[in-house]
């Protein structure tokens, strides 16, 4: 006769093997969508470019090798790839700057609407949700018309007769960076707003009570008991940002590359599949890190949170 605890012990190995099976198609899904692709990448950055395009099937590690090197086409010498190096710099400097701006205008504004009344909340929510209601496209195309030589700023400036001549916003860094802050605030203002709203004022009050100024509070009360929103906020910029593609293609011009835009550059125009795979790969290995970090991130905060 079975004991209590081979009977519990096989009800735990049939509640294991059903929840299993009943998680198959979840994991069917996950890995034919999701692992299946980026496993083909892969194989293709160690297969050899092929003369108009596509692969061909012989081992090769030079698109690794371009991820940084580069091979002179006249006497084959080896050098630095300067451009490619240029480029994920930019990337990732422009990305962290997008970051750190959202994080600027998102937290008051995430903090404005966590002290409103809670049935006034929606409504603020409802307007940062509005522009998701767009294409991306469109909403780069209308900060484009607010840039560009006869748009908003440049008119307002000639108008109150502080320049002369319009200033050359559009196709530069600052056009990206721009596009790119006015795209991702969102992502900034509603993590925030949920770590805001269970924020516990009375904190707050007590801080003043015992005469903190208003900068200490928010650095010793405030910015602590929000730090989980900062952190997904932070990661909810800087991913999408860094593998940006409509906002630096449109508001850069196509001078301006990012990541991205290099990465369709080799599928298109360059031809050259696996350099592209490999900087696909290069660039989730990036975003990967920034994951770890936030994993890391936030198991220190509920580890000091139980403590």
């Amino acid at each position: 006769m079975a004991t209590a605890g081979e009977i519990a012990e096989k009800a735990g190995r049939e509640d294991v093997r059903r929840r299993w099976l009943l998680s198959t198609p979840a994991l069917a899904i996950i890995f034919f969508a999701g692992i299946g692709p980026l496993f083909i990448v892969l194989v293709y950055s160690f297969l050899a470019p092929g003369s108009y395009g596509d692969v061909k099937w012989q081992f090769s590690t030079d698109a690794w090798v371009g991820v940084v090197l580069q091979r002179d086409i006249f006497d084959g010498t080896i050098s630095i790839a300067d451009a490619h190096l240029q480029i994920f710099l930019r990337s990732v400097t422009l990305s962290l700057a997008t970051t750190v701006l959202t994080l600027i205008f998102g937290f008051p504004t995430a903090y404005f609407i966590a002290t409103r009344p809670e049935n006034r909340r929606d409504i603020w929510l409802f307007l940062i949700t509005i522009p998701f209601w767009t294409n991306l496209l469109i909403r780069t195309f209308a900060m484009m018309e607010v840039l560009r030589n006869e748009g908003l700023v440049n008119g307002l400036l000639r108008f109150l007769h502080i320049i002369d001549q319009p200033i050359q916003f559009m196709y530069t860094d600052f056009a990206v960076l721009v596009g790119m802050v006015y795209v991702f605030l969102p992502l900034m203002v509603l993590p925030l707003f949920a770590s805001m709203e269970k924020l516990d004022f009375r904190l707050v009050e007590a801080g003043y009570d015992l005469y903190a100024t208003r900068f200490q509070v928010l650095r010793r009360v405030i910015i602590p008991l929000v730090k989980p929103g900062i952190i997904a906020g932070s990661i909810l910029v800087f991913i999408p940002s860094l593998g940006a593609y409509v906002t630096p293609r449109v508001m850069g011009g196509g001078t301006n590359l990012m990541i991205g835009n290099l990465i369709e550059l080799q599928f298109g125009q360059g031809r050259n599949w696996p350099l592209g795979a490999a900087l696909s790969m290069t660039l989730m290995a990036i975003v990967m890190i920034a994951l770890l970090f936030y994993v890391r991130n936030a198991g220190r905060n509920q580890g000091s949170g139980h403590g």
